[in-house]
């Protein structure tokens, strides 16, 4: 099997209005897209969330990886790995560069399961064929106040969560506290609150203020509570919380985790196989956690997580949005849209990733 073609180009989607989280507005979703293709007829799907930038990492692609893997075999995947990091590393490391070579990569895995014909997560040796999910909401919109956040909080129990996410960091302090009050309220005692702050605070008074004042309403885990960089303080924060710190959405392979580890800057582990460097650094990074008792909760892309949690036994449970929160879009674009059963997903048995994507709707949103 070879690889002859490597297409990449970037989407962007509009939200039908503008949400916020503690330290940014996003009033679209834009992704890089990459195709690999193979010579006989294979076709493997990778993509990463842009934050603004997806034209540059498809850019990235097309430029400086596609020459190192046409005439390649996409199954060498420890190889071809090594190769595009090693051989981007004075312009790489972290950032655009590695998000591209996640997309090559996860492409690179679709097509070997697809060969195997097998669901990824059976070709990379199953846990489970069922994992619970998190609704994840809470942002930030006008207009939307206390009631609104009540209201959203009840229908994700209504739908069956027993576990939901909501944004915290935007307003004052003391906004914050009654925002976490509210979602304590709507969930019932008996459910788990989880808060995200996004790298909110910037010195540990600062957030160990708020996050002790959180406790009270009992949440399971803070994640970023300061910036993802800032390791020491993030351990400092850690350290003197009576509930758990986790992080991970924009760390990069497994040399980044290793750090938050071993600093014991964090709990619960969070990478994003589109950010990491693929499903063969995801899984480097899940087993690398499982060494030291922490478990897996990774940050959005569900259906891709989906197939890289049930495969490994320290799973915690999948980030889900809901469409109709209008604040994840990519469901837009997808022949096969996931959704929870009474909070659990149920992996679909398509080889490979099994997620399609539809090219007529791609061709709309095209940048």
């Amino acid at each position: 099997m070879e690889i002859t073609e490597v297409e990449s180009f970037a989407v962007s989607i509009p939200l039908k209005e503008p949400v916020a989280f503690a330290t940014r507005v996003v009033e679209e979703r834009d992704h890089a897209i990459v195709y690999v293709r193979t010579d006989d007829g294979t076709e493997g799907l990778g993509y990463t969330l842009g934050y603004g930038g997806a034209d540059v990492i498809a850019q990235a692609v097309e430029s400086v990886l596609e020459p190192m893997l046409v005439g390649e075999d996409p199954r060498d995947t420890e190889r071809l790995w090594r190769e595009m990091f090693d051989g981007t590393v004075q312009i790489g490391r972290k950032g655009v560069m590695v998000r591209a070579i996640s997309c090559i990569d996860i492409a690179l895995w679709d097509i070997k399961a697809k060969a195997a014909g097998q669901p990824l997560y059976k070709y990379l040796g199953a846990y489970t064929d069922e994992l619970p999910a998190y609704a994840s909401g809470g942002y930030y919109r006008e207009g939307k106040g206390l009631e609104g956040l009540r209201e959203e909080m009840r229908t994700y129990v209504d739908r069956g969560h027993d576990v939901v996410k909501m944004k915290v960091g935007r307003k004052s302090l003391e906004e914050e506290v009654e925002r976490v009050r509210v979602a304590r309220e709507a969930i019932g005692p008996e459910r788990t609150l989880l808060l995200d702050a996004n790298g909110k605070w910037k010195n540990k008074q600062e957030a160990v203020r708020a996050c002790r004042r959180f406790a009270a309403y009992d949440p399971y885990f803070i994640e970023e509570p300061v910036m993802p960089d800032s390791v020491d303080l993030m351990r400092e924060v850690n350290e003197s919380l009576d509930y758990a710190v986790a992080a991970g959405e924009l760390e990069f392979s497994r040399y980044g985790f290793a750090h938050l580890l071993r600093e014991g800057a964090v709990e619960i582990v969070q990478p994003d196989v589109t950010v990491v460097g693929g499903v063969t650094e995801w899984m480097r990074v899940a087993n690398t956690a499982n060494s030291y008792d922490v478990p897996i909760a990774p940050h959005y892309n569900w259906d891709l997580h989906i197939q890289l949690l049930a495969a490994v036994e320290n799973g915690l449970f999948i980030e889900f949005f809901y469409r109709d929160s209008d604040v994840k879009a990519f469901d837009d674009v997808l022949k096969h849209p996931i959704e929870p059963e009474d909070g659990v997903i149920r992996l679909p048995d398509r080889p490979g990733h099994g997620v399609e994507l539809h090219d007529d709707r791609l061709d709309q949103f095209r940048i």
